[in-house]
């Protein structure tokens, strides 16, 4: 594979998944952790990437509160926020987790609603509290450093005190095989427990994101009542989570 093909590779797994580790591309793409490494050092010299211990993690990722530094797929986060606004209802309790798409939500959100919202994410709740009938608790315990998230077992102790209405998560893997999946063990911990506290619970994710996986699995689909995405129901790359028990919007 040319350096030009890796790294167009190296780049869209950041922009989809906002991190990536130099191991797991090293696997990916069959060459050696150096070689990653190289090409993680020339795409952060032009900007590309913001280079970390480990790997690396888009811009609008490492800098989420810089409005001048726009996330991956804006447009596509903005339509999923408009239909999970659909299935918000007065007086509801709402849990989130965090991520670009969640924020997005975040930032959508009339300021006619009146509800309450739980979230794991100080960056999802500084755009909530901007909405004046919204009541916004943090769940607060170590912060991730690579996904901006409370995590540990402070955050699932609180969450088991918790009856939501409805969880919105984000994803970085979703498939009919494999289900929901992510990269971080902490990280799927902490989503399993938010998925236990809820009467219902939707995925946010971009059509790019459908038919992958990583390493740790969340939950299956048959654990999931929304599937939101920026496509239309109907659309032929949805055709294989209609036969899951899912409500696709």
């Amino acid at each position: 594979m040319l350096k030009e093909e890796r790294q167009a590779f190296i780049l869209k797994q950041i922009n989809l998944h906002n991190k990536v580790l130099s191991s797991q591309l090293a696997a990916s793409l069959g060459v050696s952790e150096d070689t990653i490494l190289r090409d993680l050092k020339e795409l952060a010299s032009k900007g590309s990437i913001i280079k970390v211990h480990g790997g690396a993690v888009s811009p609008s990722f490492y800098q989420p509160l810089n409005h001048h530094v726009p996330a991956y797929a804006t447009e596509a986060k903005k339509q999923i926020a408009q239909k999970v606004i659909q299935l918000m209802k007065k007086d509801m309790v709402i849990l989130t987790g965090g991520g670009t798409t969640v924020i997005e939500l975040a930032k959508a959100i009339p300021d006619s609603l009146r509800a309450t919202f739980f979230t794991i994410s100080p960056l999802v709740a500084i755009e909530l509290v901007a909405h004046p009938n919204l009541t916004v608790i943090t769940i607060g315990g170590e912060l991730s450093k690579g996904s901006y998230v409370h995590i540990g077992a402070s955050v699932i102790n609180q969450l088991h005190d918790i009856r939501a209405d409805l969880c919105l998560l984000g994803t970085n893997g979703l498939s009919p095989q494999e289900g929901i999946t992510d990269s971080d063990w902490e990280i799927v911990q902490v989503k399993k427990a938010m998925i236990q506290a809820s009467e219902k619970t939707a995925i946010l994710c971009i059509s790019e994101k459908l038919d992958s996986h990583q390493k740790f699995t969340v939950c299956s689909l048959d654990d999931i009542h929304y599937l939101i995405t920026e496509l239309s129901p109907n659309s032929s790359l949805l055709k294989a989570y209609h036969q899951k028990n899912l409500c696709i919007l």
